[in-house]
């Protein structure tokens, strides 16, 4: 069967024979006019480079020095899109978006982007973005953000970073920017890109601006799938709030116009508008794509009449800007460069070749910056506190220190917002968030839609935007439908551009269980196995109200300094606990520190609560005042048990505890969370690993989803239990 690359070779070859204005097959009634000549030949030019680069791809892969075949092939009109914005304008891109890299890399003097996608393949350390870490469209200095989605998570983060473009949040992008995000049909049909598109319309239905262009690339199918007919245009067409334009990439002169109005609407009104943008797929999904075995000959030959770079070089002979046989030249001569260059690669590829040099973007260390907050705090705190500082209104809560935390979160980082579900005029579920609004403004502390997805999405566009990001996850059983926006976006950033992009944020999330009278499974989730597996991810949790604040500067001086994603888990049955041992004793309350007293604390450390040389218990969360009143009543049976709080549960701080024990020989891990997936199985993991010579157990909850009610005792982890493992362990 004749390739694509064959079938352009002779459609072109054939056409120089024929009249000299042009085919006579195509478009024959296209009008070509309007449209700029330079603007016609960057996009001609733009389309046969990234054509010729699928090809480099799989010539390079069958070298064995290639490894990414999925094209662009059949897409290159999604250059026009690149031809109507900026180069200053923030891209998220498709990943068969190779026409609208190269005309975005014309647009900025000394760009390669030849080499850029063939060292991205070749996974070379030369790759400009990843440093041969994965093949991604992205370019700090295209503004190109890189993106390795396939199935629409990037469409949260686009929407986030359209929200906070212009909204004084940073000045890492122009005010009137626009926000380009491409994505396929197939994609369009995820969870993800539909709460995306809809918090986009949410917010334009509220008039909020929201200067986002979103590109629906429809070639009909999604590997071997096919979007039903008239599916696509049903689903853009009625989304509210977001306008819709249609164009088809067989239709140069049309595209181009279509694409720089809709890029013009969305500057000039700072509202989203979806671009229906007709394609076709050649060379099947990828390199191993046996495309025969579900399309039949005849339909795969059909579509080569609906090739962009044909319509294009029709387009171009009806001008008479170049001849059929201008534009084979012209053709020929991109292959040449490209394979020049790809040739050049074979057996002279630099690749990473160590852990460490892998792993580097996620392992950032420069200085904290919480007494450099300290400084920015000010003399004069007390108005965003209502006129009395938190210091002097004596031993605070859990959830009172919290909130007093964030208020000087806001003072002292111009850029931070706090936004979730009910945490701006309720104040939080809890209270947690109570007066924040009131003393710094709706533009800071605001509500969302009930969607996490988009909670999260609004943090990743805000950081890149240069906000630094305070979202709430109302429950931690909530983040189970949104944690790949942590684990595939946020995380990952860092990593895929090698560290040139960041996006530095601090999720707090409400979660664990033992709350009284309002339980089951979703406010009493004890799950956090997640959120211990993403790389680069710091997750701490939270005990008591003398040090979470500290952990909560930790997180964002982490956050701000390194670009780290931390999440803070808050145990919902502390935020108002007072006592510890007895009603009245005061034990679980504390003083609020002045920011003259902050310190800098190294990350990752943990903290003995009591001390010990029996029996040391490793504990975090709930388990610490859980184990401190256990070892009251093992004291009275004349054994001292040292309770140390983990605080950090990723990276697991394992030399920080290690140090913590010295002078024991027995430890019993309490763990809240299950014994299946819970935080006590790397615990006793890392103690054995780094050669601990004691005696080592372990007690956790019940592997089971948390029942409503008394039924809750049943499978939680207990006092009771943690005290017989305890005598266990001592006997």
């Amino acid at each position: 069967m004749e390739s694509i690359d064959e079938h352009v070779v002779r459609r072109l070859t054939e056409w120089s024979s024929e009249a000299p204005t042009g085919p006579s097959g195509g478009t024959d009634d296209a009008d070509d006019t309007g449209v700029d000549r330079t603007v016609l030949l960057d996009y001609w030019e733009a389309q046969v480079q990234a054509r010729h680069l699928d090809l480099a791809l799989r010539w390079l892969q069958a070298q064995k020095e290639g490894f990414y075949t999925i094209g662009s092939s059949g897409h290159e009109s999604n250059a026009a899109v690149a031809l109507a914005l900026r180069p200053s304008d923030p891209a998220l891109l498709h990943y068969r978006s190779g026409g609208f890299y190269a005309a975005r890399a014309g647009q900025v003097p000394g760009a390669t982007p030849i080499s850029d996608v063939l060292h991205s393949a070749a996974a070379s350390r030369r790759d400009p973005i990843s440093g041969g870490r994965h093949k991604v469209f992205g370019h700090r200095a295209l503004n190109i953000i890189p993106q390795t989605s396939t199935i629409a998570s990037h469409l949260p983060r686009a929407m986030g970073l359209a929200f906070n473009v212009g909204r004084g949040a940073g000045s890492v992008y122009p005010d009137d920017a626009v926000v380009v995000c491409s994505f396929g049909d197939a994609s369009l049909n995820h969870s993800t890109a539909a709460g995306a598109l809809n918090a986009a319309g949410y917010s334009a239905h509220q008039g909020l601006p929201l200067p986002l262009l979103l590109v629906c690339e429809d070639n009909g199918i999604g590997i071997s799938t096919r979007s039903p007919h008239g599916w696509v245009r049903r689903v853009l067409s009625s989304l509210p709030g977001i306008d819709y334009v249609q164009a088809d990439g067989t239709d140069p002169a049309d595209l181009l116009a279509v694409a720089a109005d809709a890029a013009r609407r969305v500057r000039a009104e700072r509202r989203p508008v979806v671009l229906h943008l007709g394609t076709v797929r050649f060379m099947g999904h990828a390199g191993s794509d046996a495309e025969l075995a579900y399309r039949g000959r005849s339909e795969i030959l059909a579509d080569y009449a609906r090739d962009p770079i044909l319509a294009t070089a029709a387009a171009l002979a009806r001008r008479g800007i170049l001849s059929p046989a201008e534009s084979l030249a012209g053709y020929e001569h991109a292959r040449k460069l490209v394979m020049d260059e790809a040739r050049h690669l074979v057996g002279a590829v630099e690749r990473l070749a160590s852990p460490d040099a892998v792993t580097a973007p996620l392992t950032a260390r420069r200085p904290a910056a919480v007494t450099a907050a300290a400084a920015r705090a000010g003399a004069d705190r007390a108005p965003a506190f209502g006129g009395k500082l938190p210091e002097e209104r004596g031993p605070l809560t859990l959830a009172q220190s919290i909130n007093a935390a964030l208020h000087d979160a806001l003072l002292t980082h111009p850029g931070a917002q706090v936004f979730g579900e009910d945490v701006a005029r309720k104040g939080g579920v809890y209270g947690v968030t109570r007066g924040l609004r009131k003393a710094f403004g709706a533009g800071r502390v605001f509500d969302t839609l009930l969607d996490e997805q988009s909670i999260l999405g609004l943090a990743l566009g805000g950081a890149l935007a240069g906000a630094l990001p305070i979202p709430e996850i109302q429950y931690l059983a909530y983040l189970h439908n949104a944690e790949d926006q942590l684990r595939g976006e946020a995380a990952s950033l860092r990593f895929f551009s090698a560290g040139q992009y960041q996006n530095g944020m601090v999720v707090r999330i409400a979660g664990l269980a033992y709350q009284k009278g309002f339980g089951g499974h979703f406010h009493n989730d004890n799950s956090v196995a997640v959120l211990r597996d993403i790389p680069g991810l710091a997750f701490a949790v939270a005990s008591h109200p003398a040090t979470a604040p500290d952990l909560l500067r930790q997180c964002l001086a982490l956050a701000e300094t390194e670009g780290r994603v931390c999440v803070l888990l808050e145990p919902i049955a502390l935020y108002h606990t007072r006592d510890l041992h007895t009603e009245g004793d005061g034990r679980w309350l504390a003083p609020y520190a002045a920011p003259s007293d902050w310190a800098e604390a190294p990350f990752g450390a943990v903290r003995t609560v009591r001390d010990g040389a029996d029996l040391a218990v490793v504990t975090f969360g709930n388990g610490v005042p859980m184990s401190l009143r256990v070892a009251g009543v093992l004291a009275g049976e004349g054994a001292e048990t040292r309770v140390v709080d983990l605080q950090w549960l990723a990276p697991l701080p394992a030399a920080a505890l290690l140090a913590a024990l010295a002078g024991v020989d027995r430890v019993l891990v309490v763990d809240e969370t299950r014994a299946g997936g819970g935080v006590s199985e790397a615990v006793v993991a890392a103690l054995v690993d780094a050669g601990f010579a004691g005696r080592i157990a372990r007690v956790n909850s019940v592997d089971s989803y948390v029942p409503l009610g008394p039924a809750a005792d049943q499978v939680l982890l207990g006092e009771a239990d943690i005290l017989a493992a305890a005598r266990t362990l001592l006997a």
